[in-house]
C-alpha cells in the first residue's frame, strides 16, 4: 500500500537487506525459522520467549554459556539465564579492531569540543578502574555521580561496572534535597561531582548545593572533582589524579541479575523509587533495541539529548554495544536557538536523531526548516505522545526515507515496549507496534485484552530488563505494589493505550490522569494535541476532578500563554470549539485559566497528578518536592485560579 492510497500511512515497511534486523532474519532462516514479515517474527518472539532471547544471546555473540534461558517465568520473580556470568561493561568497549573507531563525540557549552575513540575509551576506563580500586571500591559498592552528560561520566560508570560496583547519578541541575533523596538511599562510598556549569550563556554556581549534598551523604569516603566549569570542586581528588596510573582492563564475571545501576522515579512526592537494573537484562535488552529496532551498526552515530538523570542516558550510551558512536550535547538544547540540535546532528552525520515531541512541535510552530543530511535514517521520540501534526511536519521536511520511530517504555524497564524500526510501517499519529520479545496489550478493568479501545498498558510475559527489584525493598512489597497490584501476574505499566487491528498503538497519557466524562474516556495527550496547536498557547495542563456522587465532575484547563497573548473570550471560545470538534462535547472544560508556567519533572513530564492533589486541598509542600520540579513556583497559581472561579 502506498502513502497516497492511505493518508494515515506515512511510510511503508522498507526493505531490510543491509539492516540489523535483516541480518537477524537471515540468521534465523538459516536455522529453520523463516519469517516473511515483522508480525510473524514478533508472534514467535512472544510465543517462544526462551527461543527468542536465547537467539539474541547467540546472534550477538555474548560469550559464556547458560543452563537455560528462563529458570522461572513467574511475574514478579522471573529468573533469566540461571548460571550465566556476564559483565555489561565488557561488551561496551570494543576490541582491537575498533581501536581507531570513534566512540564519543562531545559538544559542551561549558568547555571545548572533544572526541574519543574506542581505544582511548578503553584506556581511560582501565585507568579509572585502577583509580577506583585504589579508593577501595569493589563488587557491590556504590559509586555515584553529580555529573553532566560528558565523556567522564561514561568512563567512570563503565569503570565501576567492570568491578561489579553499582552506579547511580543525578544531573547537576538537581538541588541538594533531590540528590540526597535519591543517592542517599544507596549509601555510596565514592562521589564524583562538578561544582558549576554553563547552561547556554548562563553560569550556574552549584558550590553551595554540592556542600549540602556532601553533608547529606555521610557514607561517602572519597570525592572526585571534574575539571569542569569556572569553579573547581573543593577538597576533592582531581579527575586526572584518579586516572593517573594505568591498570589492567578486566571485568568481574557477575551473575546475570547482579545490579548494574539504580534509576530513580520522578519523585514529585515522597522519596523516589530506587529501581535496580541488572547487568544481563540491560545487556540483552539494549542489544535488541539498538540492533534490531534502531538499526545501529559499527560506525553509525547517534544524538539524543538527555541528562544523566533520565533513563535515556543509560539507554543511549548502549549504542557502544554495536560499535556506534554517541554524540553528547551538554548544556541547554535550545541554545542559542531551536535549530541548534539539527545543526549538530547534520554536522556530525548522525544516523539516529532523538528528539522530544515537544521540541518537534515547537520547531513546527516556529516554522523551522530542518536540514537534510545523507546519513539520517531514523528520528526517534519518547517521553510523551507525538501528535499527528508532527508526523506531517517530519515527512514534509525530512522526506520519505526517514523512519519516524516514536517509542515508549520507561525508567522502570530502561527500554521501550512499543515503537518502530526498518521492518515496520509508520502510521500517522501512532507507534508502529510492539517490540520484539515484548508481549504487550491493552487490558480493560476486568483484565481482558481489548483492541480498538483504550485500556491499561500491560506486559503479559517477563522481559529481561524488568527491574531486579527496588533498593531497600527486601521482601519485594513495594515492587509488587508498583506493577502487579491490579492484574496478578501481569505487569501494569500505568499508561493508557489503544492498540489497532493492525498492531500499531497510541498512548494517550498516564492511566491515573485519564479524563472520563460521562463514560467517554480520553487521554490527556489528546487534549494537549488540540490545545497546544493554537499559536497563543505555549503549554497546557488539564485536570479532571471527579464527582464522588457519580456526576461528570469538573474539567479544568490551565494554559501557559505565548508572549503578548491574552486569554480573552475569543481564545476561550476557540479552545472550546476545537475541543468540541476534535474530541467530544463532554470534554469542553468547565474552566480555562492562564498560569505563568506548567510545572514539569526534571525529565519533562507534566505534574498532572500532583496538581490534581493540590486542587483537592492538599498542601503544595505535601505533594511536590521543589528540587524535583521545574516551575514549582507556578503551582500556587493553579490553586488560586481554581478557587477564584468558584
Amino acid at each position: 500500500m502506498s502513502a497516497a492510497a492511505d493518508p494515515t500511512l506515512m511510510r511503508p515497511a522498507g526493505p531490510i537487506e543491509g539492516t540489523g534486523i535483516g541480518a537477524y532474519r537471515d540468521y534465523l532462516a538459516a536455522r529453520g525459522l523463516d519469517f516473511g514479515d515483522y508480525p510473524a517474527m514478533w508472534r514467535w518472539s512472544v510465543d517462544d520467549p526462551e527461543a527468542f532471547w536465547g537467539s539474541i544471546w547467540d546472534f550477538y555473540g555474548v560469550p559464556g554459556g547458560y543452563e537455560r534461558v528462563l529458570g522461572s517465568s513467574a511475574m514478579p520473580g522471573a529468573q533469566w539465564f540461571p548460571g550465566a556470568r556476564v559483565n555489561y561493561a565488557a561488551h561496551m568497549l570494543g576490541t582491537d579492531e575498533d581501536t581507531d573507531r570513534p566512540a564519543i563525540i562531545a559538544r559542551s557549552q561549558t568547555r571545548g569540543a572533544s572526541e574519543m575513540t574506542f581505544g582511548e575509551l578503553r584506556d581511560q576506563v582501565a585507568r579509572a578502574r585502577a583509580g577506583l580500586v585504589r579508593l577501595g571500591v569493589g563488587e557491590g559498592d556504590r559509586v555515584v555521580g553529580y555529573l553532566p552528560h560528558v565523556p567522564e561520566t561514561i568512563v567512570v560508570f563503565l569503570a565501576a561496572a567492570s568491578l561489579g560496583a553499582i552506579w547511580g547519578a543525578c544531573a547537576p541541575e538537581f538541588g541538594a534535597r533531590s540528590v540526597v533523596d535519591r543517592l542517599g538511599q544507596l549509601e555510596p562510598t565514592v562521589l564524583l561531582a562538578v561544582a558549576s556549569y554553563r547552561y547556554g550563556d548562563k553560569e550556574i554556581d552549584q558550590r553551595e548545593e554540592l556542600a549540602r549534598i556532601r553533608a547529606g551523604l555521610p557514607t561517602v569516603r572519597h570525592v572526585v572533582g571534574l575539571d569542569y566549569g569556572p569553579h573547581p570542586v573543593p577538597d576533592a581528588m582531581a579527575w586526572d589524579e584518579l586516572l593517573a596510573e594505568p591498570g589492567p582492563l578486566e571485568f568481574v564475571d557477575l551473575p546475570f541479575d547482579h545490579p548494574l545501576y539504580v534509576l530513580f522515579s520522578s519523585g514529585t512526592t515522597g522519596l523516589p523509587k530506587a529501581i535496580v537494573h541488572g547487568h544481563g537484562g540491560i545487556l540483552l535488552e539494549h542489544l535488541r533495541l539498538f540492533g534490531l529496532h534502531f538499526d545501529i551498526q559499527p560506525g553509525d552515530r547517534t544524538l539524543w539529548f538527555t541528562t544523566t538523570a533520565w533513563a535515556m542516558w543509560n539507554i543511549t550510551i548502549s549504542v557502544l554495544l554495536h560499535r556506534g558512536a554517541i554524540v553528547l550535547l551538554d548544556g541547554n538544547p535550545l541554545w542559542p536557538d531551536l535549530e541548534a540540535q539539527w545543526r549538530l546532528a547534520a554536522e556530525t552525520g548522525v544516523k539516529l536523531l532523538g528528539a522530544s515531541p515537544g521540541y518537534l512541535m515547537s520547531c513546527r510552530k516556529e516554522g523551522i526548516v530542518p536540514p537534510r543530511w545523507p546519513e539520517l535514517r531514523q528520528l526517534g521520540t519518547t517521553g510523551a505522545p507525538l501528535p499527528p501534526e508532527a508526523f506531517d511536519w517530519v515527512y514534509e521536511h525530512l522526506g520519505p526515507d526517514v523512519v519516524l520511530n516514536p517509542f515508549s517504555g520507561g525508567t522502570d524497564v530502561c527500554s521501550g515496549f512499543v515503537g518502530g524500526g526498518p521492518w515496520l510501517p509508520v502510521w500517522r499519529g501512532e507507534m508502529s507496534g510492539a517490540g520484539l520479545g515484548h508481549d504487550v496489550a491493552a487490558f480493560d478493568e476486568d483484565g481482558n485484552a481489548v483492541v480498538e479501545q483504550l485500556g491499561e498498558l500491560v506486559v503479559r510475559a517477563p522481559m529481561p530488563s524488568m527491574p531486579v527489584g527496588f533498593w531497600n525493598d527486601p521482601d519485594g512489597e513495594r515492587y509488587r505494589e508498583a506493577y502487579f497490584d491490579t492484574y496478578p501476574g501481569v505487569w501494569r505499566h500505568g499508561d493508557w493505550v489503544r492498540f489497532t487491528e493492525r498492531g500499531s498503538c497510541v498512548i494517550t497519557g498516564r492511566s491515573d490522569a485519564t479524563l472520563n466524562r460521562g463514560g467517554v474516556r480520553l487521554g490527556t495527550a489528546e487534549f494537549y494535541d488540540v490545545v497546544e496547536d493554537m499559536p497563543e498557547v505555549v503549554d497546557s495542563l488539564v485536570v479532571h476532578l471527579e464527582d464522588d456522587a457519580g456526576g461528570s465532575g469538573e474539567l479544568l484547563l490551565f494554559v501557559e500563554l505565548a508572549d503578548g497573548a491574552e486569554l480573552d473570550d475569543d481564545l476561550r471560545g476557540r479552545i472550546a470549539s476545537g475541543l468540541r470538534r476534535n474530541l467530544s462535547p463532554r470534554h469542553v472544560p468547565d474552566l480555562v485559566a492562564a498560569v505563568p508556567a506548567v510545572p514539569r519533572t526534571l525529565t519533562g513530564k507534566k505534574l498532572e497528578r500532583p496538581i490534581k492533589q493540590v486542587l483537592r486541598g492538599r498542601a503544595v509542600e505535601e505533594v511536590i518536592s521543589p528540587d524535583a520540579v521545574r516551575g514549582a513556583d507556578a503551582v500556587p497559581a493553579f490553586r488560586d485560579a481554581y478557587e477564584g472561579s468558584r
